[in-house]
């Protein structure tokens, strides 16, 4: 009967563990693609840069309108003439309607159309960088966040393997106690390890459960969504240092975006200058008007025809404002200029820290491997050497911390470098 239940719940386990979803790092990263608000947010921006990048926004299109009023008045008045004759009118009716359609037209205005046109262009090459930065960021944040719900994985793993560990070492010591070879207090002592081994495997399990919630926030999804990642930390990324120091500043997105904040600032102040410029611009157009009268001798008025007409502007005197513009412009260039190459200098620290950090975690892990090897031959040999009553239960107990510390310290030491690489491949744009 026995027997049958561990076989009920071995296959209850199974069943349930492959109900789960196997997702795998590029999944992780393609749900996010789909789902991030953050990116849906930077598309509509790009979205409204590019619909704003227009011809007519920039002024170089006319505008056409069609207009219409119609106006009734009552008037009393007295009217006299130059020939002494007089007449009253009381309660008399005008009533006058206007129609027309009209062309409004800058053809030139000093220049700033074409720079604006320019200005513009730029704007929505500026909201497709910072929409390739959001992209670039989130999948550096899924990958960090998918690699930590590996880790603590492995993190549980070892806590198992050692448990197993603790679950021989009681066996062993509880044989000898029955007999009569060793003190209670001893295998009490390993019960306790034991038991306080399995609640680190409780904790843990409650770790992996926020690791998961987190990357599911991420993805945009239901937090409660189930799921298993793969087993292992790939580790064998080789970085090119000359490649990356070369690409560093033709991609970072950091560094693109303040270079066009730099252009789009050079523009503003070409726009400023051409505010000292004259401007000219056509008005044409087709009215209609007329007026009905109920009094004097004239009972209607009509007009109709097109007109023509063009407006010539030469600033003279602006009370400063065109000076004030263009001192602000020019300051505002130079901060633009400023930023762009802090972002630069910010830029190769960045770097050279993760191309320092990444050589030192690849160091660690080379020497804890070894170590970690060390660490669980030393464990086997201690069991058997309890086993035959060759050593103490406290020398067992710390051959487990050791091998429990080092493989922690390995765990950490595969994630810290996944994160050094992720990092060196977001600063060159190749995530």
């Amino acid at each position: 009967m026995k027997k049958l239940i561990l076989i009920f719940l071995f296959i209850s386990g199974f069943l349930t563990l492959q109900a789960q979803q196997v997702l795998s790092v590029q999944d992780a990263i393609n749900i996010a693609l789909k789902n991030s608000y953050d990116i849906q947010v930077a598309a509509n921006d790009a979205s409204i840069n590019k619909t704003n990048n227009t011809r007519g926004n920039a002024g170089m299109l006319p505008t056409v309108a069609l207009t219409g009023s119609d106006n009734l008045s009552v008037i009393n008045g007295h009217q006299e003439t130059s020939a002494k004759v007089e007449s009253n009118s009381s309660n008399a009716r005008t009533n006058t309607l206007n129609a027309g359609i009209a062309l409004n037209w800058t053809l030139y205005d000093g220049g700033k159309m074409f720079v604006t046109k320019q200005k513009l262009q730029e704007i929505e090459s500026l909201g497709e960088i910072q929409y390739k930065d959001k992209v670039l960021q989130t999948v550096y944040n899924v990958i960090v966040a998918y690699y930590n719900v590996v880790k603590q994985k492995q993190q549980l793993a070892s806590i198992n393997e050692v448990n197993n560990y603790n679950i021989e070492r009681v066996k062993i010591l509880q044989t000898s106690f029955d007999a009569g070879n060793i003190a209670k207090t001893v295998l009490l002592q390993a019960k306790i390890d034991l038991n306080v081994n399995q609640e680190n495997a409780v904790n843990q399990k409650d770790v992996i459960a926020v690791a998961k919630k987190s990357l599911n926030q991420l993805l945009c999804r239901d937090i409660t969504t189930e799921f298993e990642v793969t087993d292992l930390i790939q580790t064998d990324y080789i970085p090119n240092v000359e490649e990356l120091r070369q690409k560093l500043i033709a991609s970072n997105t950091t560094i693109l975006s303040l270079q066009k904040q730099v252009d789009i600032a050079k523009l503003t102040l070409k726009e400023m200058n051409t505010l000292r410029n004259p401007k000219f611009s056509l008005t044409t157009g087709y009215n209609f008007s007329r007026s009905d009268y109920t009094s004097y001798s004239l009972l209607n008025n009509r007009t109709l025809g097109p007109q023509i007409g063009g407006t010539l502007s030469i600033p003279l005197y602006q009370g400063g404002n065109a000076n004030r513009q263009i001192q602000v412009s020019t300051i505002q260039l130079k901060s633009s200029q400023y930023g762009l190459e802090n972002a630069k200098l910010a830029a190769y620290t960045q770097l050279a820290n993760a191309l320092t950090d990444f050589d030192a975690q690849r160091s660690l892990l080379k020497i804890e491997v070894d170590n970690n090897a060390l660490a669980k031959e030393n464990l086997d040999i201690s069991i058997q050497r309890l086993r035959l009553g060759q050593t103490t239960s406290l020398e067992i107990r710390q051959a487990q911390e050791s091998y429990q510390d080092s493989f922690t310290r390995l765990l950490n030491f595969e994630y810290n470098l996944k994160v050094s690489e992720t990092k060196l491949k977001q600063l060159i744009s190749a995530l």
